[in-house]
């Protein structure tokens, strides 16, 4: 069976939007927060950071205090149309919120899977369980109603909420050797792309660049306590730390 590569990954032509930022951090409840960690090739330094984050992180990067700000003023929709700031999502309840590349992305269908396996453990927890998607509110619909998803979806036309988190984007981040591999595995497992919902107008204007992320936070709209930021397609992050920070 042959797999194409450049048509699992993006749906359009060569363009890029020029955000590059591979980074990725895992955050940690109640955690003092005290210093950034920079890698370095042959030690890991620590070190005060220019702008204070929101949290302390293990490794990689923090969430800063700018980039929630810009997230609190972020509004998604939900499947009935209804407008819903981003913030409300974890204000009142701890929330484990998954971002997808697009909503005809195989990726995205394989870590829905992924998180919803482990939905008992969040339900038992009081942790919502949230995907969000760059797309349109009917993209949404459609996405729900054919992964039969067991937690939240709402849409966020103006990827507003991807800008906000700095994901990354880039041909770089999309065309990798683990990526092509992944999407053969997933094949192999029964996955499949949504190519309608691939070629339409929403994900076409991006060309499927896009990258995604995990995010554990609240209650409380300003308390982020985990972030893992897609360093390329297909990057999903260890399921045992999503559930440390949601339900531990």
């Amino acid at each position: 069976m042959a797999i194409s590569l450049s048509t699992s990954l993006l749906p359009n032509t060569f363009q890029c939007n020029g955000n590059h930022n591979h980074r990725s951090a895992r955050l940690f409840p109640n955690q003092p927060l005290n210093f950034g960690l920079k890698h370095h090739r042959n030690e890991n330094k620590l070190s005060m950071p220019r702008n204070p984050p929101v949290l302390s992180a293990v490794s990689g990067s923090t969430v800063s205090e700018d980039n929630v700000d810009l997230l609190d003023a972020v509004k998604v929709f939900d499947l009935n149309g209804n407008e819903i700031p981003i913030s409300d999502l974890w204000k009142d309840r701890k929330a484990v919120v998954a971002f997808a590349r697009h909503f005809g992305c195989v990726f995205c269908r394989k870590r829905a899977d992924y998180l919803a396996s482990k939905k008992d453990v969040m339900d038992k927890s009081g942790a919502a369980l949230v995907l969000i998607g760059p797309g349109s509110i009917e993209q949404a619909k459609t996405f729900a109603e054919q992964t039969k998803f067991k937690g939240e979806v709402y849409a966020d036309p103006s990827h507003s909420s991807y800008n906000a988190l700095r994901f990354v984007s880039g041909v770089t981040t999309t065309f990798t050797p683990k990526a092509g591999l992944k999407i053969i595995q997933l094949y192999m497992e029964g996955y499949r792309q949504d190519w309608k919902l691939s070629f339409e107008e929403d994900t076409v204007k991006r060309g499927g660049w896009q990258q995604g992320g995990i995010l554990v936070a609240g209650p409380g709209k300003t308390n982020i306590l985990y972030i893992h930021k897609d360093k390329e397609a297909g990057d999903d992050p260890d399921i045992e730390d999503i559930l440390k920070a949601c339900c531990s």
